[in-house]
């Protein structure tokens, strides 16, 4: 029997994405092993978001020829779209596939065989077709992907040169999906794509007909919250003025939707916003925030911001920071701005030094950690519901709550890969989570099991 393995980078999309590529390597009785195992191949999902993603790549192709020298190398995903005879260059790849050919993955492995390496790849401006994914095996919880590309001409991403327009499944799809993860004892499904919000153009035959849009986000939603059968809906990143007061109304009375939101803001100064050609102003994120906190009080909101942007200037950027400071939000994901080739932000003017740029990303994180540090104290003493990982650390298992807090205890296995109702109580600085009692109330703990 043959063995691949896979390593993927990036965002939950991919994670989706190499779960699928699997199943069809799976179908064709190959083995899949962990990626420091010997295999015949190694496929490499990539991301290209930053330049430091792409370095990421080149890193773990040198690391899987150490520790597996014979095995033929794949490289896919986002970098591979982008910039494909790059990637060509890289010693011990073989095969580079596109954002069309990633999912014909076996129809290429003939190619292996060749000498000289190989590269496959279409034009990004063809791509009409979606392909469902959803992640399984690995986790306690699925990604499952609803939406694919974006429509946005954010000036500083490259997502819609690598992934296309967006487009979506429908809904009969989606919902036969979630039945079959919840079929594999899953007990949370987190909704991901490129751009969430926007789901609904499942009918994209060529660029110059204008697109019809068959449901909305909140359409979904709602046809999502008749199924009955016990499980915990997370949503991904999703864009604050696609974030509608409907779907946090829905979500404030919703017995499956997880109060947590993870809103993009990348920059709290609308001089920013504007040259970084984002679709609202923070204004409007303000009182997304805002809402959201009067309806879920116990909501947890995590936020993107870009530090470094060309163009801001410490005044600018304290426009960013006293933003923040203001916002009744949880943590930051905090990215330092990097140049992408093609895109308009490269061209612009005023370009922040390096150690700038680092500097404005620390004070951020330190803000965050505060963030976080007093969102976590403000639930002690709650009794919530966790989704227990199923994997053991020093004797310890952990996992999180609904309002994504992460919390630790000492290992069960009869509640590993379950979600339990505990009552939380101090933060464990050593383990950099929430301690806990479980709770053993089988009317609660039925409410998912």
């Amino acid at each position: 029997m043959k063995k691949v393995s896979f390593y993927t980078l990036g965002c939950k999309l991919n994670f989706a994405e190499t779960s699928t590529i699997a199943k069809t390597f799976i179908a064709q009785n190959y083995q899949v092993v962990e990626f420091d195992e010997p295999a015949d191949i190694s496929v490499i999902n990539t991301c290209s978001v930053t330049e430091n993603a792409d370095k990421e790549c080149r890193s773990i192709v040198k690391k899987a020829l150490q520790k597996n020298p014979n095995c033929k190398i794949i490289v896919i995903g986002c970098y591979a779209q982008l910039k494909p005879q790059e990637i060509l260059n890289i010693e011990g790849v073989k095969l580079v596939l596109g954002a069309n050919e990633k999912f014909k993955i076996l129809d290429y492995l003939k190619y292996l065989e060749d000498e000289e390496a190989h590269a496959f790849y279409s034009d990004i401006e063809n791509t009409y077709h979606f392909n469902a994914s959803y992640s399984f095996g690995d986790r306690t919880r699925s990604f499952l992907k609803i939406q694919d590309g974006c429509d946005y001409t954010c000036s500083y991403c490259t997502i819609p040169l690598a992934r296309g327009e967006s487009r979506s499944d429908t809904i009969k799809n989606i919902i036969q999906n979630i039945h079959q993860i919840l079929n594999k004892n899953i007990k949370e499904i987190v909704l991901t794509g490129v751009n969430i919000g926007d789901v609904g153009f499942t009918e994209i035959s060529h660029l110059n007909q204008r697109k019809k849009r068959s449901f909305t986000f909140y359409q979904l939603l709602q046809e999502i919250e008749k199924i009955d059968r016990p499980f915990r809906l997370r949503i991904s990143s999703i864009e604050p003025n696609l974030l509608s007061d409907e779907i946090i109304e829905l979500a404030a009375q919703s017995k499956i939707i997880a109060p947590h939101f993870h809103i993009p803001l990348q920059s709290g100064s609308n001089t920013i916003l504007a040259k970084m050609q984002r679709r609202y102003k923070r204004e409007l994120y303000a009182q997304r925030v805002e809402k959201i906190k009067s309806l879920i009080p116990d909501a947890c909101i995590g936020v993107d911001v870009i530090v470094g942007f060309p163009g801001e200037t410490d005044d600018l950027f304290n426009e960013t920071l006293e933003f923040l400071k203001s916002l009744n939000v949880s943590y930051f994901h905090v990215f330092t701005y990097s140049e992408r080739k093609n895109t308009l932000a490269e061209t612009l003017p005023n370009k922040v030094p390096m150690h700038i740029r680092k500097e404005r990303n620390s004070i951020l994180r330190q803000l965050s950690q505060k963030k976080q540090h007093y969102f976590y104290e403000q639930n002690i003493g709650k009794t919530k519901y966790v989704l227990w990982e199923d994997t053991e650390k020093n004797g310890l298992m952990f996992g999180f709550t609904e309002n994504y807090i992460k919390v630790s205890a000492p290992y069960q296995s009869d509640i590993a890969g379950k979600i339990t109702p505990v009552v939380l109580k101090a933060w464990d600085d050593k383990r950099q989570s929430i301690s806990v009692d479980i709770l053993q109330d089988v009317k609660m703990i039925n409410q998912y099991v």
